[in-house]
């Protein structure tokens, strides 16, 4: 029996419908702006869905989804997207962040987390997403990111340094940041 493009569409992309919001809204820091790139994505994703080769479909969904999160980002925000270079990985660390006396105040530890994927810059905050909440394989994300797997596991790595060092992490770990800095 051959499957309409609809049907194959609700069987196979629906399900993963919120992996995509929640890579949308991690990627675009606002719930609106989530919802347009999933829109966009699930449009795209209907009207190529016969391009759909394999039982994949969420690794190929969620790379819908991040290709209509850049084509957004170019309408909208094109200064948010950076290249990866090396001064980005010690400016974010140092930028927004996040005083003992703010962190203090909030008494959710998640929202303090969220706080510091948020700071990371969006290549490293997509890989880190995909990896750590949607738990793809490197390989699943080389393919979404159309990156080679070295890529991405060095931009992972990185997202991971960059978690470390960042005060929000410091707050929930309860270290304070002069002590943070001694340490190699």
């Amino acid at each position: 029996m051959v499957m309409s493009g609809q049907t194959r569409f609700e069987k196979t992309v629906l399900p993963h419908l919120d992996a995509g919001y929640n890579l949308a809204r991690w990627l675009t820091h606002n719930p609106h702006d989530a919802q347009d790139v999933l829109q966009d994505a699930c449009l795209r994703a209907l009207k190529y869905i016969e391009a759909l080769v394999g039982t994949d479909a969420r690794a190929w969904f969620l790379a819908i989804v991040r290709n209509a999160f850049y084509d957004w980002c170019k309408r909208n925000r094109p200064e948010q997207i950076v290249h990866e270079d090396d001064s980005t990985l010690e400016t974010v660390a140092d930028a927004g962040a996040v005083d003992p006396e703010q962190a203090a105040v909030r008494s959710a530890q998640s929202r303090l987390l969220a706080d510091a994927v948020g700071q990371l810059p969006l290549i490293f905050r997509e890989v880190l997403i995909l990896r750590e909440l949607e738990d793809l394989s490197y390989k699943e994300i080389a393919r979404i990111t159309n990156s080679p797997i070295g890529t991405v596991m060095s931009r992972l790595a990185r997202a991971r340094a960059l978690l470390q060092r960042s005060s929000s992490l410091q707050a929930i770990r309860g270290e304070p940041q002069e002590v943070q800095d001694v340490l190699p």
